[in-house]
This record gives structure tokens, sequence and C-alpha cells, in this order.
């Protein structure tokens, strides 16, 4: 019988924000370790699914990123991709990580993205849920509210719209044929900590500043086919922003990777944990015999 999952839910300062993530403690003092980082509008809870699967074999660390989840950041803080890949980074070296796989989704890609490129020795493997690096995977919706800027008019309505209780839960069950397999704590959660102060704010912030992903596409592509990181792509095909062909743009640039589309929207793994967690498994398995 295999010994349950252990999670342990910890702090660590880095840079003046408090940065709360959340650590599996494995059997093995050697266990691979995966970096996984959340997407919006949600927090390290997102992926408690593989933490509960995966968490006695591997070691799986998940911070909230500034402006979300139990993370708390100064008065003051400024919200970019680029501040939230530097804090990412300082992260990774606050609890002496050197080599791990990184396992990216929705706004956790752009930060992923940005960190492998400044230290690809870090990046022994590469998984991506339904985190969007090509124009490719752009719907006609999320193209719309990443045209948005501060100073467009109707712009911060637009942007603030995608930030209602109504909105987060559209974001879980659009998508998913049968809603009732998703726990509506998920879009409860997040609507709390959306209602943390300054919470709302930042993440206007960094849709605003979106567009700096999506103009850093190339750099990111090229990038993927310098180093060729081994890579597996699960993705909720019917996801009403980053759309099935952003998945298949990933063979493009790394022809070997694995890729599996799933039934279901945006968080995919909110439906489709089962099969999720098993890939995610063998992936940290064979990279873990190159490790050796």
């Amino acid at each position: 019988m295999t010994a349950p999952a252990r999670t342990a839910h910890r702090y660590v300062d880095v840079e003046g924000v408090r940065v709360f993530y959340r650590e599996s403690l494995p059997d093995r003092a050697d266990a691979p370790v995966l970096l996984l980082l959340h997407g919006f509008p949600s927090a390290s809870h997102q992926y408690r699914a593989l933490f509960d699967r995966l968490g006695s074999r591997y070691r799986l660390i998940a911070p909230d990123h500034p402006g979300s989840g139990h993370t708390e950041a100064p008065a003051g803080y400024t919200y970019s991709f680029d501040r939230l890949a530097d804090l990412t980074e300082g992260f990774v070296r606050a609890l002496g990580l050197t080599r791990f796989a990184l396992y990216v989704f929705d706004f956790g890609a752009p930060i992923g993205f940005r960190v492998a490129e400044r230290n690809p020795e870090w990046i022994a493997g590469l998984i991506v849920q339904n985190g969007n690096a090509y124009a490719d995977g752009l719907s006609e919706a999320a193209r719309d509210l990443l045209a948005q800027r501060p100073d467009t008019p109707g712009g911060p309505e637009r942007v603030h719209a995608e930030l209602t209780l109504e909105a987060v839960r559209g974001q879980y069950l659009t998508g998913v044929p049968d809603p009732s397999l998703v726990a509506p704590d998920n879009w409860t959660l997040d609507h709390h900590f959306l209602g943390l102060p300054g919470h709302r704010e930042a993440q206007a912030a960094l849709l605003f500043d979106y567009h700096t992903n999506v103009e850093s596409y190339d750099r990111w592509q090229a990038w993927l086919r310098k180093h060729t990181p081994p890579a597996l792509i699960v993705w909720g095909e019917n996801d009403p922003f980053f759309t099935e062909a952003g998945a298949r743009a990933y063979r493009r640039d790394l022809p070997d990777a694995e890729l599996h589309l799933f039934d279901t929207g945006h968080f995919a793994l909110e439906t489709h944990a089962e099969e999720i967690a098993p890939l995610v498994a063998g992936f940290l398995d064979r990279l873990n015999e190159e490790w050796r």
C-alpha cells in the first residue's frame, strides 16, 4: 500500500515579499523535484490533486505568486510578469534548487518561460497545462481581453469584469461537459483571495501587462528550439481562451513532446487529475533516469 502523501505549508522571505508555498514530503530524500507555477485567478491550491496523488514519490513545490493566495507583498509592490519572474527566480535560489522539472499553467507559463530563459541549466523538463506560448493558441476572446490597456476606453471595466465571481466561475465551467465534476469550492476560494487588500488591483495590472508575454512568444519559441527540453503537454481542449491549436503548436519547436488533449476546459486538473497524474509521474520517472 502506498504511503499517504504529506504536504508542508511554509513561508520564505524573498525580496521583501513573504512568499507562501506548499511542498510535498516524499519518502525519498533524493526524489525528483517538480516546481509548479499556478495560473489566474487561482493560487497553489489548484495543484492539490497532484500533491495528493504524487507527493509521496516526488518533491512538489508550488508557490503563490504575489497578488495571489497567501503570499504577502508590501504596499506599493509593482505587478508585472517581469517582476513576478524576478521573484520566482529569487524563490528558487532561496530554496537552493538547482535542477528541476517545471510545470506551468496559464499565468505560470510566461513567468516560467522568463525564468527558464535566464537559467536554462535549471530546467530538466517542461510540463505545460494550458499555458500558451504561441499566437495560434489565442482565441478571439483572449485577443480582445489582451488588447485592453488602462487608457483604452472601457479597458478598466473590461478587465475588472474578469475578476467577478461569475467570471471566475465561468473559467472553471466553460468547456466542461459535466460541470458537476468541478467543486464550487474552487471559484469560491479564488474569489475570496481576489477580495484581499490589493489583490484585485494586482490581477488587473497583470492582465494589462499580458501583452508583454505575447510580444515574447518568438523569443521563447527560439529558446525551446535551442534547448529542446523534454516536454509533456496536457491540455483542456475546450479552453475558451487558450485553444487546442496552442497545445499542438509546441510540437513545431519540440517535435518529440508528448501531447495529450482532454475533453474539458481551462482547469483540466479539476476533471482529469486521474488521467494527468500518471502522465506526470511517468514523465518524472523518465527524467529521473536521465538525472541518475
